[in-house]
């Protein structure tokens, strides 16, 4: 096995799992949490907001890294 399809493999791994951790631990919950339809879809529109946002802000910290370390 190559080492970029080693490098291949952990990326879809940790992109399933990660995904799989945000449906389970925060999706799920703040699904569980309306009753109504339009609430529920506002609770998941604005989870994906947080999960994009953190997300961006740890893309941003790593090339931030990369360019001060280097």
């Amino acid at each position: 096995m190559s080492t970029t399809a080693i490098t291949d493999l952990v990326a879809v791994c940790a992109g399933v799992f990660g995904l799989a951790l945000y449906v389970g631990l925060i999706l799920v919950p703040a699904w569980g949490s309306y009753s109504r339809v339009w609430e529920r879809l506002a609770a998941t529109v604005l989870s994906l907001y947080v999960l994009v946002v953190f997300a961006g802000a740890g893309v941003l910290g790593a090339l931030l890294a990369v360019y001060f370390w280097g």
